[in-house]
């Protein structure tokens, strides 16, 4: 499945006509030239802005592309977003999430623009929808520690958003995550050296905490009842597999989709065989379908957050208490001792 949503073609010429209006204007921007001194950083999404804020600290000044409760997948950008990547000293993003921003940032021409896919390796995750092969998936604990990530998954067709079908959700991988930190860290250092020191003292502390939590995590799943979870959104690939759990999606990588008749007999397959107790939805999203399998088959629903924004509704407020929430629903739902 493929679920690449495109600027309407209005809302593309419009965005077109303001970038080639700004950059005749003003140009790119290539370091800290802001009157009060601060790094301008425009971040994509969530994730890449909580790195922005982590490591920069008071050295910069953040600005999301995506404001809290819009769904990341579904951004249409507007003239001032645009403009204000045209005037950023550093860009981050992660290719292949939103197409809207992949399109924009090609031709704003920053100098100093950071993707975050290009700072770790991305594999391919997704929606189980090509038949889940019972007794082909692992039971092991996952691969933290390990140099293999291959075969985790025999028996998936795998299918995502995400250039060449790569799943882009790797900030619900700490291991990635910390990856992409310690590159977004050099970039910022490199696109302001007079304040490098900071940034790399930043950038360690973070990963310290990252490293920590990487650890809770595999601590927290390393013994549970079952290995299985069910989840609207097909995001947690990569959190999966670093842990030796069975990712389910019942939508694919679209949570608002409806799924077929056969999955749902699929899943409610897969709930008996693998005892599976609980269905997760999310905060940005319906939580319509998963209600609706759970009341089908008998089981509870939770949240699992694809940490793709922070609102009122989620469980934390920032990315390492809405991870640690995310993991205690794991524990709970798939029977941790």
């Amino acid at each position: 499945m493929n679920v690449r949503r495109l600027i309407p073609t209005a809302a593309a010429g419009a965005v077109a006509l303001s970038l080639v209006t700004l950059t005749a204007c003003s140009g790119s921007s290539g370091g800290a030239d802001t009157s009060d001194g601060r790094l301008d950083v425009v971040a994509s999404f969530y994730p890449m802005q909580f790195l922005a804020e982590r490591i920069g600290g008071e050295h910069v000044r953040v600005d999301t592309l995506t404001k809290p409760g819009v769904e990341p997948h579904d951004l249409e950008l507007k003239p001032r977003q645009v403009g204000a990547l045209s005037d950023a000293d550093l860009i981050l993003y992660l290719k292949g999430l939103q197409p809207a921003v992949d399109d924009a940032i090609a031709q704003a021409g920053v100098k100093n623009t950071v993707d975050a896919a290009s700072l770790t390796a991305l594999e391919k995750h997704g929606t189980e929808t090509g038949g889940h092969e019972h007794g082909e998936h692992s039971d092991e604990p996952g691969h933290a520690d390990e140099g293999d990530q291959d075969g985790a998954h025999e028996g998936h067709d795998h299918a995502h958003e995400g250039e060449g079908g790569t799943d882009p959700h790797i900030w619900l991988d700490p291991v990635k995550y910390t990856e992409v930190a310690k590159g977004v860290g050099s970039a910022m250092a490199k696109a302001d050296p007079e304040h490098a020191a900071d940034y790399r003292k930043n950038t360690d502390a973070l990963v310290k905490q990252l490293t920590a939590l990487n650890g809770r995590y595999q601590q927290g799943l390393k013994n549970t009842a079952t290995r299985t979870f069910i989840t609207t959104h097909a995001a947690f690939g990569y959190l999966a597999e670093r842990y030796g759990l069975e990712q389910e999606g019942i939508s694919g990588v679209d949570p608002e989709s409806e799924p077929s008749p056969a999955r749902i007999k699929q899943l409610q397959t897969i709930a008996r065989e693998d005892k599976v107790g609980t269905v997760f939805f999310e905060t940005l999203a319906s939580d319509k379908t998963a209600k609706t399998l759970a009341r089908d088959t008998g089981l509870r629903t939770d949240v699992l957050d694809p940490l793709e924004g922070i609102t009122d509704r989620s469980r934390g407020t920032d990315y390492l208490t809405v991870m640690d929430a995310n993991l205690t629903a794991l524990r709970k739902a798939l029977g941790a001792r």
